[in-house]
């Protein structure tokens, strides 16, 4: 059962979404002027705040997508709240220019660089909390309580061809339905066991 919410619990509520996308507004502008400006035509900028269930980085990182005309596109992570990113911050994780011209032509360029990672080289991954065969239910729909169905676990550290390299979602998922998905984080907010 849920409690009421107070006024004071809506104004901070309020505020706190206020500070969000005053933060997304600054960060997407920053991105923007640190792009050349010989490429920067037609390139949209998104910035949205992500849960990382990585227990090495910080709870909420602010995700900015850059993508060009030509179909090129990056990711970049800043593990900061929006509220929080500084221009210095942007800056320290941003794309070299080599790397934006690549995308700008719609070719894949690796961003952050790998430099420790050697393609024969197994990653050295996190040790996931389900297995193969194990019952589940996964997050399917907005609603915390009707938006999960039941599966179990067919594939651990899966990706699709099209991700960038090293991208790896923790687990794919056959649903009862007969749906295949993948859970991408293990945090009991998208993936969480269920009794047998």
């Amino acid at each position: 059962m849920f409690l009421p919410q107070t006024d004071a619990t809506a104004a901070e509520m309020q505020e706190a979404e206020k500070a969000r996308r005053e933060g997304y507004s600054r960060v997407e502008q920053w991105a923007n002027e640190a792009i050349p400006s010989e490429i920067r035509q037609g390139v949209t900028v998104t910035v949205q705040e992500v849960q990382c269930g990585d227990p090495e980085c910080a709870p909420i990182d602010t995700a900015v997508a850059i993508m060009f005309p030509s179909g090129g596109r990056g990711m970049l992570g800043i593990p900061l709240e929006s509220k929080d990113v500084t221009k210095e911050a942007l800056l320290e994780v941003f794309p070299t220019e080599d790397v934006l011209n690549a995308w700008a032509r719609g070719e894949e360029a690796e961003w952050p660089p790998m430099d420790d990672y050697d393609d024969d080289q197994e990653f050295e991954r996190p040790r996931l909390r389900f297995e193969v065969g194990q019952r589940v239910s996964c997050r399917v729909g907005p609603d915390p309580v009707t938006g999960w169905a039941p599966g179990k676990v067919i594939m651990l550290w899966y990706r699709e061809p099209n991700w960038p390299a090293n991208s790896w979602a923790p687990y794919k998922i056959e649903l009862d339905d007969g749906r295949n998905i993948f859970a991408p984080g293990d945090v009991d907010q998208i993936i969480r066991a269920v009794d047998n």
